[in-house]
């Protein structure tokens, strides 16, 4: 949408902007390329060289979630808040590249919270939301859809629960997204969720905490933490249709919800980690097989659990008999090699092989050569276990 005024010299800017809220979306034309996702940013979600690793933000590594057909154009910098990247043309950098169909994802307010830097700083209830307006306005203008967010939490803890650190910022992008009728990412509660569930110490190595490097950072990310929040972004916007599932590459199954500590309180059995040695049983071949086994029954006595794990250890020579399955049950072999016998046919299996028998049918194991054969077993508990 080009606009030229008299003596072929270009709309300025600020013209545009002025006209843009009131302008008509445009409409994609059927010649233009596949949707593209462009994100404006802060350091949360800039690209970081290799020199900085570990140090990335989620917008640097969004295009993990979607496949080439849906192209990402990272335009977050380091540093910015909405005054910033408006003062130093990086704003009209995006606003000439942006097209019809773009999503268009708008974070800020990391850096316009920081009263003490007149560059950076703008007031929460009223530069900083007509900034913002600035970006809507432009991508509507171009036939963009703006996606507002808000400020990703930074890892700050009071006791066992996060602590919101951009407040009003985060609140006027919301209020904002209300009154202009724009789809929000409203991050900001979905990274607090996710820390909250993390808790103080697992949620470290989200963050730029790298000994080696010196570096203990709460507002920036390890590649970890990036990938996880571009998880968060990627899952939200998938949730408002507004990312095409056919166009994501894996799954956005991530986060938690708000209630994830008091969805604890409601478990009637804790979740827990076991120690096979703790569980160790010598037994003889169960079924009537030769030799010497060790059994790891886990969870074995753990009440409305459906399903039953249980490591098995064949030593020299021993074997599970041959018996007829009443239940469906698989076996996967962790390492050693064996002889499985499975409905009148013998195979050879070894580390990787996984080995699923079905109701009525007969199987036997025997353990060949030097290296003991360790077995996964899983399979359903008996009724009333």
């Amino acid at each position: 949408m080009t606009q030229r005024c008299r003596k072929g010299a270009l709309t300025p800017l600020f013209l545009l902007f002025a006209l843009a809220p009131n302008a008509p979306h445009a409409e994609p034309a059927a010649s233009l390329p596949p949707t593209r996702i462009v994100i404006v940013g802060d350091s949360t979600a800039s690209p970081y060289g290799p020199e900085r690793y570990p140090r990335m933000g989620w917008g640097q590594v969004f295009d993990r979630y979607v496949d080439a057909g849906l192209p990402v154009l990272n335009r977050a910098q380091n540093g910015r808040s909405t005054k910033s990247f408006i003062d130093q043309g990086w704003f009209d950098g995006v606003a000439s590249e942006l097209r019809a169909g773009d999503l268009f994802l708008i974070q800020f307010g990391h850096n316009d919270a920081k009263v003490e830097d007149p560059q950076r700083y703008t007031d929460a209830a009223t530069d900083f939301p007509a900034n913002l307006r600035r970006f809507i306005g432009i991508a509507r203008a171009r036939g963009a859809t703006p996606v507002l967010m808000t400020p990703v939490a930074r890892r700050q803890f009071d006791g066992e629960e996060p602590v919101d650190t951009h407040g009003a910022y985060a609140e006027r992008v919301r209020m904002l997204a209300r009154s202009e009728s724009v789809p929000l990412v409203d991050l900001a509660r979905l990274s607090m969720d996710w820390l909250r569930a993390l808790g103080p110490d697992a949620s470290r190595a989200q963050y730029l905490h790298v000994a080696e490097q010196g570096l203990a950072d709460d507002t920036h990310f390890h590649e970890r933490g990036a990938v996880q929040v571009a998880c968060l972004v990627a899952a939200d916007l998938k949730r408002q249709s507004l990312l095409d599932p056919a166009h994501v590459v894996r799954d956005t199954d991530c986060g938690a919800r708000a209630d994830s500590k008091r969805a604890l309180a409601t478990q009637r059995h804790p979740s827990q980690v076991l120690r096979e040695e703790s569980i160790a049983r010598e037994q003889p071949g169960p079924h009537g097989g030769n030799g010497t086994t060790t059994a790891y029954p886990f969870f074995a006595e753990v009440p409305d659990l459906p399903w039953f794990l249980r490591k098995r250890v064949l030593h020299a020579g021993a074997g599970i008999g041959l018996h007829q399955h009443v239940h469906d049950e698989i076996y996967y072999i962790v390492s050693g090699r064996g002889i499985y016998t499975l409905d009148g046919r013998e195979y050879d299996v070894t580390a990787g092989h996984a080995l699923l028998t079905r109701t009525g049918s007969t199987h036997a194991l025997r353990q060949v050569g030097e290296e003991d054969l360790v077995v996964m077993i899983s399979y359903m508990k008996p009724q009333g276990r």
